[in-house]
């Protein structure tokens, strides 16, 4: 999508959705293309999935995100 269609779709300013597009490009969970003067978005369903995956897998737990939490629960993982 060009950035113009995604900000009426979402309802965010153009400065706010650049941002952030350029925080999704960078972490590659989107993709840049330039098509003349347009730039055109894509999502990296991808690697969306895989960080999803990521997230649930380490992070939707009801252990905390510490160095040493993430070390037991990579210990207990392992013995399975």
């Amino acid at each position: 999508m060009v950035p113009s269609s995604l900000s009426g779709c979402l309802g965010v300013s153009g400065s706010t959705l650049s941002f952030h597009l350029k925080e999704l490009v960078h972490a590659q969970l989107v993709s840049q293309e330039r098509d003349g003067r347009f730039l055109i978005y894509r999502a990296s369903f991808e690697d969306m999935d895989h960080l999803v995956a990521y997230l649930t897998a380490h992070c939707c737990k009801i252990v905390p995100c510490t160095p040493a939490a993430m070390k037991h629960s990579a210990e207990l993982e392992s013995t399975r």
